[in-house]
């Protein structure tokens, strides 16, 4: 992976990506990498289309759709990516390495996202559709809102 894809928490996403497709004997093609890029560079989650075009602008030409959209599935159905439903976007995942259930707090001002893991949300979300009988395949929540610098200086 080139090391011009970011700095900070960004950067280290990518770099645990690399090591966990290593480690599983996953593929991480020149595709995917390019996205893998794209996505650790950016400070907010971003859609498909805004990786498409940022991507066709470092290769210096067009970018087919489905290459991306199958890059993004990869990531998501390995652990590394989640998808914000409500605003069809991917965000890297801060717990790589292991399956967990999510709560995403979303900024409505600036757009960044926040991943956190909460042991009594996951429980009472499991018991909630256990009560009803639901089988649960996967488990999001997103919750909208402000961010700490947001709401500091709102």
């Amino acid at each position: 992976m080139k090391d011009s894809a970011s700095s900070g928490r960004g950067a280290l996403w990518a770099r645990k990506v690399a090591l966990a497709c290593g480690r599983r004997g996953l593929a991480l093609t020149p595709s995917r990498e390019g996205v893998l890029e794209i996505l650790a560079a950016s400070d907010v989650a971003l859609g498909a289309y805004a990786i498409i075009e940022a991507l066709s602008r470092r290769e210096g030409r067009p970018i087919a759709p489905p290459t991306v959209y199958r890059a993004l599935e990869f990531f998501q159905e390995n652990g590394f990516l989640h998808k914000i439903e409500s605003r069809n976007l991917y965000a890297p995942c801060d717990h790589v390495g292991h399956a967990h259930d999510v709560v995403m707090l979303l900024c409505e001002t600036c757009g960044r996202s926040e991943e956190a893991e909460d042991d009594a949300t996951d429980a009472a979300i499991k018991a909630l559709a256990a009560r009803t009988g639901f089988v649960a395949k996967r488990r999001m929540l997103e919750v909208q809102g402000l961010c700490r610098r947001c709401a500091k200086a709102a």
